[in-house]
């Protein structure tokens, strides 16, 4: 019995579409809840998140039977903390910060059995082989494993092309923020010189025939990344969307109190 077919994988390989949101929230309740809502993905971020290992597993088991297919986002492109993520069940990563074809490259590497790479080898232990009931898995994980890499800065953008040519790269998602804040404009990731920067970016990786990736949550910046390539989009953040109902609520109760 091989590794688990990651049809995330072969879906944006395909040049499907795929619309997913960010996990802030560090929480499986949170995260099932999300995984009833019916996007083709969810994000759980280790970067900016208040996740660790275990949390992020709990969220990968609740994620795991619903429709929407699991992300991690790692919070640096650490071998061991790669080690451990794919471990605990993931099947799709995304690395933020890579700047170089030769980090990509070591990237790859980090999420591949031996010869292709210099993962550690302890799948007995693992939840990614079901606890060993998985025969084949050293075997058969490696193709089964989707790597995308965060481009979101000047050096990154400069070196995209030559991080296209990686193999084992499955695709490449552009930060808007964070390279808006390297660009020098610092909290405007719609600025013009900046959503310039980020469709064309899209069309280059799209054109590479990679996955092109990118989180924003304007309609019409949505739209925009959609028309330039974008197949692996985030539309929206739970935290974000949380925080904007309660506040929307409680401002709505809040102009109906009685006046006394």
């Amino acid at each position: 019995m091989p590794a688990p077919h990651n049809h995330l994988k072969s879906r944006l390989a395909k040049g499907e579409v795929l619309h997913g949101c960010w996990l802030g929230m560090a929480d499986p309740y949170m995260a099932q809840i999300a995984a009833t809502a019916g996007f083709d993905w969810l994000l759980i971020d280790g970067e900016h998140a208040p996740n660790d290992i275990r949390s992020i597993m709990a969220q990968l088991a609740v994620v795991e039977p619903s429709p929407s297919a699991a992300v991690v986002r790692l919070p640096d492109g650490d071998a061991a903390k790669i080690k451990q993520v794919l471990d605990i069940g993931a099947q799709t990563i995304l690395v933020p910060m890579v700047e170089s074809a030769e980090q990509a490259r070591e990237l790859v590497r980090a999420t591949r059995y031996a010869p292709q790479g210099f993962r550690g080898v302890g799948s007995a232990l693992a939840r990614a082989s079901r606890f060993a009931a998985i025969p084949d898995y050293l075997t058969t994980a490696n193709e089964q494993i989707c790597l995308i890499v965060q481009v979101e800065t000047v050096a990154g953008m400069a070196a995209l092309d030559d991080i296209l040519g990686v193999e084992g790269v499955d695709g490449v998602f552009i930060g808007p923020s964070d390279l808006a804040a390297d660009m020098g404009h610092l909290g405007q990731a719609a600025h013009h010189a900046v959503k310039t920067a980020v469709l064309g970016g899209l069309r280059r990786i799209r054109e590479a025939g990679k996955a092109a990736g990118v989180l924003v949550t304007d309609p019409a910046y949505i739209d925009d990344c959609r028309t330039a390539g974008a197949n692996f989009l985030g539309v929206g953040i739970d935290v974000t969307i949380f925080a904007g109902a309660m506040r929307r609520l409680a401002a709505e109760v809040a102009t109906k109190k009685p006046t006394i």
